[in-house]
């Protein structure tokens, strides 16, 4: 299958590859290249594709290798993965190159909630290490004197702002955004369907009927045809022999004839997989259920029969016992894009300051604040209770105020 190469993308990797395996004097060159963007657009494959054509070897780590129930691992594996690289480029006399990917999902911090752990610290110290001095990389417990080899490092993920800041900064790694433009992704989708005889107007129509797709959309779709075979193949069988037929049958493996890749059947199956999407997208079913836990004032409606138009709020009738300065402070909070949570606190541990969470994190409605919030104070009744404010871009407190106090206390 011929598979297209974007040149953007090509040219900056190579770029990046070929200026770290040259002398350039009194230049410092960036180790790491970090190609970042929406999920879905090819990063990882396109990496792949112009590997092979530059003759480039590469050594791999997932981003599920960066963490182990054993303190250091993922550290020492990304050492060792580097110098054996480095021994490969001095054997095989040709360049090599580590990639690591997926790496904010394996060393990010997405929220307050994502755990970080000794082992997440340990590999951005480890990246950085690499990265100021990427000709001596020892592993623990043994030291070598000797320089190795320069391996230019290429990792991917989605959103890089999740990363310990000092690891991306200019100088330690080059960031690259990668977003295919219309060319690209005709490009793209054309090598896909180039087996199936789809011209360049039909593979340009595909594209720009479903424009906000990435890449692996189209790749999925070519997948998706060959289900009416394979659905006529298994009641042909029996779904009680299916598996005998398919698992070490002396009959061989099954034959397809060529599926239906006109452009027509093409946009009609597309169609379907983006309202599976959307389906998804505006289920929330999580919302509800979190929302049924609380016990308090919700009543569950399915997302298939929800109104289109909502009524409005009127803020005057609502059935709260909460003063009408704290509705207004809620109201403000969540009014300059700030959520909500709540945390109640006994007598003894509020000495030290040692406050627990109410159990429902990052609210952004008014009406689930409030029934959240009178539902903390029934649960808590004797106990401190504090409303805070979480701006979620700087990922910091902006406001904590006290709602409840213990009888007697000030």
């Amino acid at each position: 299958m011929s598979y297209y190469i974007a040149p953007r993308f090509l040219d900056k990797l190579a770029v990046h590859i070929t200026k770290n395996f040259l002398n350039l004097p009194g230049i410092r060159v960036p180790l790491i290249l970090g190609i970042h963007g929406r999920k879905g657009e090819g990063k990882t494959f396109q990496c792949e594709l112009a590997f092979e054509k530059m003759g480039i070897e590469v050594t791999l780590i997932s981003g599920g290798e960066l963490e182990s129930p054993d303190a250091g691992d993922p550290a020492r594996l990304i050492r060792l993965r580097y110098r054996e690289t480095a021994e490969l480029i001095k054997v095989r006399g040709k360049m090599c190159v580590l990639m690591i990917n997926d790496l904010d999902a394996g060393a990010g911090r997405f929220d307050e909630g994502t755990q970080y752990t000794v082992n997440t610290q340990l590999v951005n110290a480890t990246l950085m290490n690499i990265a100021d001095n990427p000709t001596d990389v020892q592993l623990p417990g043994s030291y070598d004197s000797n320089p190795i080899r320069r391996v230019p490092i290429i990792v991917t993920g989605n959103d890089f702002s999740t990363l310990y800041a000092p690891l991306i900064r200019d100088g330690r790694m080059e960031k690259f955004y990668w977003e295919p433009d219309r060319d690209d992704k005709v490009g793209i989708v054309g090598g896909i369907f180039a087996p199936d005889g789809l011209s360049k107007p039909e593979v340009e129509q595909l594209v720009d009927t479903f424009p906000q797709q990435s890449i692996d959309f189209f790749s999925a779709l070519r997948s998706r045809i060959y289900d009416e075979q394979i659905r006529d193949f298994i009641h042909q069988i029996g779904v009680e022999r299916i598996s005998l037929r398919v698992v070490n049958s002396v009959e061989g493996p099954p034959e397809f004839k060529k599926p239906d890749f006109s452009l027509s059947h093409l946009i009609e199956s597309g169609k379907f997989m983006v309202a599976e999407q959307k389906r998804v997208e505006n289920s929330h079913l999580v919302d509800e259920y979190n929302r049924l836990n609380r016990g308090r004032g919700y009543q569950a409606t399915s997302p298939m029969s929800a109104p289109v138009s909502q009524p409005t709020i009127n803020h005057q009738q609502t059935n709260t016992h909460l003063s009408l300065e704290t509705q207004e402070q809620i109201r403000q909070i969540l009014s300059q894009g700030h959520k909500i949570t709540f945390e109640h606190v006994d007598e003894r541990r509020f000495r030290t300051g040692s406050w627990q969470s109410c159990g429902t994190l990052f609210i952004d409605a008014e009406s689930d604040a409030i029934s959240t919030l009178e539902s903390c104070l029934a649960d808590y009744n004797g106990e401190y209770v504090r409303l805070v404010g979480i701006d979620p871009k700087a990922k910091r407190r902006v406001v904590e105020t006290i709602i409840q106090r213990p009888n007697g206390k000030n």
